[in-house]
């Protein structure tokens, strides 16, 4: 049964190997609905974080196979409960009372105000951000732009901690 996963890559910096990490699911006909990259806790190692949604069989033989690559140290599969996960949407509307009005209401950071637009951010998950989206168009989204999400695990400590 199809069900979402978080897919935490750790690695050295190297140039292509995150069209490497794509490529395998692209083989193993696995959608990523989001990938993200960056620095991690440990000095010198960055972390990709893949959401996908598919069996957990798929998954786990991708994540196996990208485990092989000789820049990656470390991937770890995790279910949505087995993290805090989040995402960054920014939204530049039009501007008047009823946006300024709804920002309150729906707790949103405001970024930048010009005569004729208000630049938006709201962290949350997906349907969060995707809400506020639909609950702005009436009143003319001019560009709406969503991270992907960013994940860190439910334990005490820095997993890749333990392997090195």
């Amino acid at each position: 049964m199809e069900q979402e996963y978080i897919i935490t890559i750790f690695s050295e910096n190297s140039k292509g190997l995150l069209n490497q990490v794509t490529t395998v699911f692209i083989y193993r006909d696995i959608n990523i609905e989001s990938i993200t990259a960056s620095e991690s806790s440990v000095g010198g190692i960055h972390q990709y974080t893949i959401v996908v949604r598919s069996e957990r069989e798929k998954v786990e033989k991708a994540a196996r196979q990208i485990e092989k690559k000789i820049d990656v140290l470390k991937v770890y599969v995790f279910t949505p409960e087995e993290v805090v996960q989040q995402e960054i949407a920014l939204y530049k509307v039009a501007h008047n009372k009823d946006v300024e009005k709804l920002v309150r209401e729906q707790h949103v950071r405001i970024l930048e105000v010009e005569d004729d637009c208000i630049v938006l951010e709201k962290t949350g998950y997906t349907n969060e951000t995707q809400a506020l989206f639909e609950l702005l168009k009436p009143y003319g989204v001019f560009q709406f732009v969503r991270s992907g999400t960013v994940a860190v695990s439910r334990y005490n400590k820095e997993l890749l901690e333990e392997y090195i």
